[in-house]
């Protein structure tokens, strides 16, 4: 599958701050998270993506072009910024519809498009007339949202726009981007909450101090950081014995006692080759096992693990 963004050995510096380091990753068309604390590089990478900010070094492609100073890629990108940059007295009718001339629709196809896109993100159609300092946050996101559809872009930037959504509103905007993604739109969607894109994106990008930790699908990502996702907890009458018999085998990368309880918790180096092997090991071990559990770790603990 062609990628969306194509980065290889990407970085940005601010003076001597690193921004991203020797970043270098790929992302397929579809719903993508982007998952970092804060100050983990997401923003950074949002402006190179959008066409903002050039990398210090390195090359970033969307859609097999630059897009830095190139209209004809930046005409595909639609970009929902965390900050706002709205004058506040505007009403949301007036601002999008200036967006849509600009866009070079005319004055007929601009308001048909305004009242489109405000239904697709779901602002409350007493609103639309309304000076948005009046609106309250979420409703603020809603507009964002709306300017950043209104060209009906090929691929949608959005940084952290679950904030100040309430749950109703967070339900709202994950199947509203489920819809843009059913209809053909690929989404790179920036947040520090992984629970909050784990529900809706096919693959992730995880950053942290300007690195990337993993990238791919779910699975691909717990394969690759198979150290931290794949434990067992075994209960044993010698956790000892056990847990030096199967380090001394090299089957593990890391293991836990707990000796008042009698249990072990294992960390599991190679998984496939290991399951292959488990039950031989186990009578060589000569240990008497008396109850083992997964204890795999889900996305969300693999990111919090690698992130602290």
């Amino acid at each position: 599958m062609t990628p969306i963004i194509d980065a290889r050995e990407l970085n940005r510096w601010y003076g001597i701050v690193m921004g991203l380091n020797n970043v270098s990753f790929t992302i397929p068309p579809g719903l993508t998270g982007l998952v970092g604390p804060n100050g983990a590089g997401k923003s950074t990478l949002l402006q190179i993506v959008t066409g903002q900010m050039q990398p210090s070094s390195g090359t970033l492609t969307v859609f097999g072009e630059r897009p830095w100073n190139n209209p004809k890629v930046l005409r595909r990108i639609g970009f929902c910024p965390e900050k706002e940059a709205v004058h506040q007295e505007l009403r949301p009718t007036t601002w999008l519809h200036s967006l849509a001339l600009v866009s070079g629709m005319t004055p007929q196809q601009a308001s048909q498009r305004v009242e489109q896109i405000l239904e697709k993100v779901k602002l409350a159609r007493p609103a639309w007339k309304e000076p948005m300092a009046q609106f309250s946050k979420g409703m603020r996101q809603r507009v964002k949202l709306a300017q950043a559809l209104m060209h009906d872009p090929d691929l949608l930037v959005l940084d952290e726009p679950m904030n100040g959504l309430d749950p109703i509103g967070r339900q709202e905007m994950v199947q509203i981007l489920r819809d843009l993604a059913a209809h053909g739109a690929s989404i790179l969607i920036s947040s520090h909450i992984l629970a909050e894109l784990e529900p809706i994106c096919q693959g992730f990008l995880i950053l942290n101090w300007g690195r990337v930790l993993a990238s791919g699908s779910q699975q691909e990502i717990r394969t690759d950081m198979r150290d931290w996702s794949e434990e067992l907890a075994v209960k044993c009458d010698d956790p000892e014995k056990l847990a030096g018999f199967l380090f001394r085998a090299g089957v593990l990368s890391g293991f836990d006692l707990d000796l008042a309880e009698g249990g072990l918790y294992l960390r599991i180096k190679h998984p496939a080759s290991f399951y292959e092997q488990w039950a031989r090991l186990l009578l060589e071990s000569q240990v008497v096992i008396h109850e083992i559990r997964s204890q795999s770790l889900s996305l969300k603990q693999i990111f919090e693990k690698v992130t602290t």
